[in-house]
């Protein structure tokens, strides 16, 4: 199993390594550290081109030393400079070229510490990854023996996000980690127009909750038939007045991962125009799966 994990070569950032080497640790994979740079130009390019293309490749020599630095010795990993005209097209490739099973990138320099804030690379990435990406949140960190404690599955109800849980039943179960099932719901204190209202929104809330509980409790006895069915923690409901609240209620362990699949209507760019994927992935305090759709359900064919 192999695992790519991007490196920016303008910023020098450890959170996707840290990831990568969790989620290698536990799987027993090997990381493919790459540093995406532009194709080399013809020779017969001006100097200010040339030079350029010479910084670039510095500085993406540099984002891989200090990659190597962070993952030390103890992570299979093999590092490498590789020409593309996009970090998205470098990344896709190069994960197709080598049958990785996982992007691994990090979050955007200018996002809030411990959130993951998808950057224009990463953005473009999740519009065009064949297999699923996982981002971690700014300024993530592991200790160096960590493995992955627990697999969170975003569930919704639907027929997608069923084939999602058990697409993270085996993940969970690849890596010896605990399944969880969650749904997240968001009332507003001023979604309703007087006190009747809210209490009126709280009443669909309640219901909808009972309702998912109980989907997601029979959809467990299911997973605990799989041949290698993980241990499931929990199937949990979070409330909250936002997204953030609605996220913290379900409470988080060291070593935790969600799993959010893509929209059923099209393809995954559809997960990050307002849905509540989007708002789950931007709010959630741990790294995020995000699984492209048609992808999810194949563990179960």
């Amino acid at each position: 199993m192999n695992i790519v994990v991007g490196v920016d070569p303008a910023h020098r950032s450890a959170s996707a390594l840290h990831l990568a080497a969790l989620i290698a640790r536990s799987a027993g994979a090997d990381l493919i550290v790459t540093a995406v740079v532009p194709p080399a130009w013809p020779t017969t390019a001006g100097g200010a081109d040339a030079e350029w293309r010479g910084y670039t490749r510095e500085n993406a020599d540099g984002a891989l030393d200090h990659a190597a630095a962070v993952l030390g010795g103890s992570i299979a990993a093999e590092y490498l400079l590789h020409e593309a005209p996009s970090a998205r097209r470098g990344l896709v490739g190069l994960a197709e070229e080598r049958e990785a099973s996982l992007i691994v990138v990090g979050s955007a320099t200018d996002g809030q510490q411990g959130r993951i804030a998808l950057g224009s690379a990463s953005d473009t990435l999740l519009h065009a990854s064949p297999v699923p990406v996982a981002i971690a949140p700014r300024g993530y960190r592991t200790a160096e023996d960590a493995r992955v404690s627990r697999v969170t599955a975003a569930y919704r109800g639907t027929g997608a996000s069923t084939d999602l849980v058990f697409g993270a039943a085996g993940v969970a179960a690849s890596v010896g980690a605990d399944l969880r099932v969650a749904s997240f719901a968001v009332v507003p204190r001023d979604s309703g127009t007087s006190g009747a209202g809210f209490d009126a929104e709280q009443d669909i809330a309640d219901t909808w909750a009972a309702d998912v509980e109980k989907h997601a409790a029979a959809l467990v006895r299911e997973v605990s038939e799989l041949p290698h069915a993980p241990e499931v923690s929990d199937v949990a409901v979070g409330r909250g007045e936002t997204w953030e609240a609605a996220l913290a209620d379900i409470g988080w362990e060291p070593g935790e991962v969600l799993v959010v699949g893509s929209s059923t209507l099209g393809p995954i760019a559809r997960v990050f125009l307002g849905s509540h994927a989007a708002k789950i992935v931007r709010h959630s305090p741990v790294p995020v799966v995000v699984v492209p759709h048609g992808v999810v359900g194949r563990d179960r064919d």
